[in-house]
């Protein structure tokens, strides 16, 4: 029940971890007020100096790992290798990445006047002050620190609204943070509900949000009314497509990663599988081989899936799968919570005979599942693919490279793997996003930083006359110069005469 504490509990034992006071809207506004004092003197900093910084957290998260571990364990059930090996990696790699590249990003550019010569034209990105960071569960790093690292780069301050399931990762990552040396106050860690991140929006500069597709159009409502920007990673309903001639053995392996890493809690994860018919039983027969030989338990041990993190999530989970065996489906593998654990485990599970009818195939799952349906051909797996509200990932598996980039280029998309599922998001340089409702800008990549920037164009002139030929006053001999110049610069075959390239060589 909602009310002035939390109470952060274990998903896989469901104890009792610790409880937290929630931010209060007076809270916000203060956090606010403070974090721009810490901005108007970070944004000073050069970029090597925020980059020293920047280094130096590096390295006590990586002389902490342990303890990062035991924490993101604890309150997200995940199993510990995936700690190190993709919350931890990312944000290791994305530091240094951005360390290195944030100024080269955003580095004043030259604009060259196609036609006014005698101006100079530059256009500068300025940090946009405040960044609001609100965060779900699934990556309670990667998500709030990591998406944090570039808007510091660019000089903001941030501050950030996780979610209410897994606060206490941001909250050690800021601790280890403002023992680096970053200022007192330029990041700071929010506990709350819904209402914490909606009085965050009423203050901030910019909102980044990750999250459901309904949460985030309301969270683009509430900022249209300030007319702050808003960047949205929502959800996705990620297709991989299987053509007769791929690699069945490594489409395998990447669909069971792919599908089922961090128990299928990623909006990258993928969730509807189109196999030409041709290969579909040899695939389907390695899929349920592959996901019966996984392990699944507490943390600590050597497994592959942990528990999943929300109670709420496991429920949706169990909602989908029931009404698509009502409707016809056959469960292959799992298929129900896991009877050997008290937390919130839930089967890797393999379902075939689904169709779009069938909310496991419509909607996002967020889950262990993994449903697989047979296609005729490849032009009826692309019209299946693409027949989502959502696209933010796909794959496609095929030895047909060529055909390969035909399929990638048609499928509605942010991003498209070949023969491969999910490493692109942990590729910083490389754009990420979603198209449809899966959401709107990108992280990584130029525009990863440049959204945390305010863009401003500086035009000067070059040559200091006391007028310049459009300024008043207007006579009709100006007019008429005017009127000849317009034939002349832009009348069809005068236009191509004029700017055709020369045909004498010079020297």
């Amino acid at each position: 029940m909602k009310g002035n504490k939390i109470e952060v509990r274990s998903p896989a034992t469901l104890e009792n971890i610790c409880e937290l006071a929630v931010a209060t809207a007076e809270d916000v506004a203060q956090a606010v007020s403070k974090a721009r004092e810490a901005q108007a003197l970070w944004q000073q900093k050069s970029f090597a100096e925020r980059a020293k910084v920047l280094y130096h957290f590096r390295d006590l998260m990586i002389d902490h790992q342990e303890k990062i571990a035991d924490i993101l364990t604890a309150e997200t059930g995940k199993p510990r290798a995936e700690v190190y090996g993709n919350e931890l990696f990312y944000m290791c790699d994305a530091i240094g990445f951005w360390a290195k590249n944030a100024m080269k990003y955003v580095k004043p550019e030259k604009i060259r006047p196609h036609l006014l010569k005698t101006k100079k034209v530059v256009s500068i990105y300025s940090p946009i002050g405040v960044v609001g960071i609100i965060s779900p569960w699934n990556f309670p790093l990667v998500l709030t620190l990591g998406e944090a690292i570039p808007a510091l780069m660019a000089g903001n301050a941030v501050v950030i609204k996780p979610s209410e399931l897994t606060p206490l990762s941001a909250l050690f990552g800021v601790e280890l943070a403002q023992k680096a040396g970053f200022p007192a106050n330029l990041i700071q860690v929010l506990v709350g509900w819904g209402e914490t991140a909606q009085a965050l929006i009423d203050h901030v500069d910019m909102i980044s949000f990750t999250g459901s597709v309904e949460t985030g159009k309301k969270v683009m409502r509430r900022a249209a009314e300030r007319l702050i920007p808003v960047t949205l990673e929502l959800g996705g309903k990620d297709p991989m497509i299987v053509l007769k001639d791929a690699d069945l053995e490594r489409a395998a392996n990447a669909c069971v990663w792919g599908a089922l890493m961090n128990s299928g809690q990623v909006c990258t994860s993928i969730e509807r599988v189109y196999v030409e018919e041709p290969v579909y039983q040899d695939f389907v027969n390695k899929i349920v081989d592959k996901v019966k030989a996984l392990r699944q338990g507490p943390s600590e041990e050597e497994v592959e899936l942990g528990s999943m993190t929300s109670q709420e999530q496991l429920k949706k989970v169990e909602s989908q799968v029931e009404e698509a065996v009502r409707k016809g489906a056959r469960i292959l593998s799992g298929g129900r919570r896991n009877p050997n654990f008290k937390g919130l485990y839930y089967e890797p599970t393999v379902m075939v005979d689904v169709h779009h009818d069938m909310e496991i195939i419509k909607e996002e799952t967020f889950g262990p599942i993994i449903p697989i349906m047979k296609v005729k051909d490849q032009g009826e797996a692309l019209r299946l693919a693409n027949n989502s509200r959502y696209g933010l990932d796909s794959s496609v598996f095929t030895r047909d490279k060529k055909n390969a980039w035909k399929i990638a280029e048609k499928i509605q998309a942010g991003s498209v793997c070949i023969n491969d599922s999910l490493v692109n998001f942990i590729i910083p340089g490389a754009p990420m996003g979603g198209m449809k409702e899966s959401g709107l800008g990108r992280r990584h990549g130029a525009e990863g930083i440049r959204k945390y920037c305010q863009q401003k164009t500086v035009l000067v002139d070059r040559l200091g006359l006391k007028s310049e030929l459009s300024w008043f006053p207007l006579t009709k001999r100006k007019a008429d110069f005017f009127r000849r110049g317009l034939k002349l610069l832009f009348r069809s075959g005068w236009k191509n005469k004029l700017f055709a390239p020369s045909q004498t060589r010079e020297g």
